[in-house]
C-alpha cells in the first residue's frame, strides 16, 4: 500500500499544484504562486513554511515505509483500513481540484496583500469558505490511512495545524480587510471547513 499511497502523492501533486498552476497561468499569465507571507518567524511565516514541511513529511511517509524505516501503527495495520484511506485520498484529490475549478482566476497559493481577488461565494464556496483547504485534509487523511506509520501522524496533525494558522492567520485578515462587508457577511453565514461550522 505504500507504493500506491506514493502514487496518490505524485498524483496530487502534478494536479493539484502542477496541472493547476499551468492552467492559471494560460488563463491569466500568472502561475497563482504568492509565496509564504510574513516576515522570517512571525505567525505568517510559520504558518506556510510549516505548511511546506507537513506536504514534504505527507510526501516522506510512503518512501520510509517502503524502505522499511518505519513500521505502520498496529494499531491500524489493516487492509481494511488501507482501503478506506485509498478511497478517502481519492476523494480528497478530486475534491481539491473541484473546488480549484470553481475558484477560478482568484485561485493562489499564498496571499500578496497587494493584490484584489475577487472574493467567491458560489459552488462550493457557498457551502464552506475553505474547500481546498478541506479537501487537502481529506487527502492527507487518507495517505494517513493508508501509510499509518508514525511520520503520515505527523504530517497530517502538522498539516491541520499549519492550514488553520494559514487561514485564521493570513487568510481572513486579508480578506477582511480587501473585502469588508462582504466577507464578513460571508464568514458569518458559511462554515469556515464544514458546513455550518467555524462561522465567525
Amino acid at each position: 500500500m505504500a507504493i500506491l499511497a506514493l502514487i496518490l502523492y505524485l498524483v496530487f501533486g502534478a494536479l493539484g499544484f502542477g496541472w493547476r498552476s499551468r492552467q492559471q497561468y494560460r488563463r491569466t499569465g500568472s502561475t497563482g504562486f504568492r509565496g509564504i507571507s510574513g516576515t522570517s518567524g512571525s505567525l505568517e511565516w510559520w504558518a506556510g513554511a510549516g505548511f511546506v514541511v507537513a506536504i514534504l513529511a505527507g510526501l516522506a511517509a510512503p518512501i520510509v515505509q517502503m524502505a522499511g524505516v518505519l513500521a505502520p501503527l498496529p494499531v491500524l495495520d489493516d487492509p481494511w483500513v488501507q482501503g478506506v484511506g485509498a478511497v478517502v485520498a481519492l476523494a480528497g484529490i478530486a475534491g481539491t481540484l473541484y473546488a480549484q475549478t470553481d475558484m477560478g482566476d482568484s485561485w493562489r497559493i499564498g496571499v500578496d496583500a497587494r493584490e484584489t481577488t475577487t472574493l467567491v461565494r458560489g459552488g462550493v464556496f457557498g457551502l464552506v469558505r475553505n474547500p481546498i483547504f478541506t479537501a487537502m485534509l481529506v487527502f492527507a487523511a487518507g495517505i494517513t490511512l493508508l501509510v499509518p506509520n508514525p511520520i503520515a501522524v505527523v504530517a497530517f496533525v502538522g498539516l491541520l495545524a499549519t492550514i488553520e494558522l494559514q487561514v485564521r492567520v493570513v487568510e481572513e485578515p486579508y480578506l477582511a480587510a480587501t473585502h469588508g462587508a462582504a466577507y464578513r457577511d460571508y464568514a458569518h453565514t458559511v462554515g469556515r471547513f464544514l458546513p455550518g461550522i467555524g462561522r465567525a
